[in-house]
């Protein structure tokens, strides 16, 4: 996987962003507010792929449409390509959007059943100035062959025609037809089986290599997310709880979050190779709308102390590439002898929190 070198112009920057939504009350009148997305900061390098993960009702989702401004952050900055989205008018918007895209999670859902494939892909170019009807279908032959769907056989065919995973092909052609640079993916696999997640995943890595796309993918199953991520973001209640290399996020989390989702994988014993019974987080997730003070995990947290009510964790670096929202991180130090630590392998032992370095994925 393509690696983000230091000093590198980001991509993507997200500064601060807040995304809120008000909740009309009986009568429609304005009641209280759903704190979707709350001071999020975090870029991205081009070529990379960033995976975004946490339970349902996170933020995940509101997160990239406030990326891609639909609708705009309440406040914040995103930066794409050096540009401030924030402050673009709706054609220069428009026009920067041209450069990301996204890809939903029902391939049906996101294609106009009354379309054929042909129209379905040339649409994007039609709205984008290209006005030759004769560059416009052979652009189209070029797309559909480069997701492995045969001009001939499919440019005609409508999408009810198609199984799911040759219409998230056809999502996917329509998404890279302007040469993007960055593709959103908002759970794109989640609706596929098995056989056919691992193709589109495939199709993803090698349309990263050929055309040198960057990613920011969206789901909540992290073992698939760990195959196809450089870095993983993972969010809790609107907030980044913890980001950094997929590999070292899996294998070292520093934020009891993390930990508690990488518990709830199905794995193997390393010592048996019996099946793990997964544990999943404790308790239900506080109400976007009345979020706890100080840090948002503390109501389920095993290891949370006067301080998490009080004071709200700031995302800070800890280890190269590796930051963590927490005020008593795992996993930390690093390098230091875990008898020496200030009660990091004793708070680990107490919260009965599962090493995930011993996790198998399939």
């Amino acid at each position: 996987m393509t690696e983000t070198r230091a000093g590198d112009t980001p991509l993507l920057e997200v500064r601060d962003i807040v995304q809120e939504f008000a909740v009309r009350g009986p009568g429609g009148v304005k009641g209280a507010v759903v704190h979707a997305v709350s001071d999020v900061s975090f870029q991205m390098g081009r070529g990379e792929t960033l995976g975004v993960v946490g339970e349902t009702g996170s933020g995940k989702s509101t997160l990239a449409r406030s990326i891609i401004q639909a609708p705009r952050p309440k406040s914040g900055e995103v930066r794409f390509l050096g540009t401030d989205l924030m402050r673009l008018r709706r054609k220069a918007l428009v026009e920067a959007r041209r450069d990301m895209q996204m890809v939903y999670q029902d391939p049906f859902g996101s294609l106009n059943p009354r379309w054929r494939i042909t129209d379905l892909v040339e649409e994007p170019l039609l709205g984008y100035g290209v006005r030759s009807a004769a560059r416009r279908r052979e652009r189209v032959r070029e797309l559909l062959d480069l997701v492995g769907l045969d001009p001939g056989v499919f440019a005609g065919r409508r999408p009810y025609e198609l199984s799911g995973g040759q219409c998230q092909r056809v999502a996917i052609a329509r998404a890279i037809a302007l040469n993007p640079a960055l593709i959103v993916c908002d759970e794109a696999v989640a609706s596929l089986d098995v056989l056919i997640q691992a193709q589109v995943l495939n199709l993803f890595e090698r349309l990263r290599s050929e055309l040198g796309l960057s990613y920011l993918f969206i789901s909540h199953d992290l073992a698939l997310v760990k195959q196809i991520s450089d870095r993983v973001a993972v969010m809790h209640l609107g907030q980044l709880a913890e980001i950094g290399p997929s590999e070292e996020l899996y294998r070292r989390p520093m934020h009891p979050y993390t930990a508690a989702l990488l518990d709830s994988i199905p794995g193997l014993d390393p010592v048996t190779g019996e099946a793990r019974r997964p544990t999943p987080p404790q308790g239900e997730p506080p109400s976007p709308i009345d979020p706890p003070s100080g840090c948002r995990f503390r109501t389920r947290c095993p290891l949370a102390q006067a301080r998490c009510a009080e004071e709200r964790p700031a995302l800070r670096e800890l280890a190269p590439g590796h930051q963590v929202a927490c005020h008593f991180p795992l996993n930390f130090p690093l390098d230091a002898d875990p008898a020496a630590t200030t009660g990091t392998a004793a708070r680990r032992t107490d919260a009965g929190l599962t090493d995930p370095g011993d996790i198998s994925f399939p």
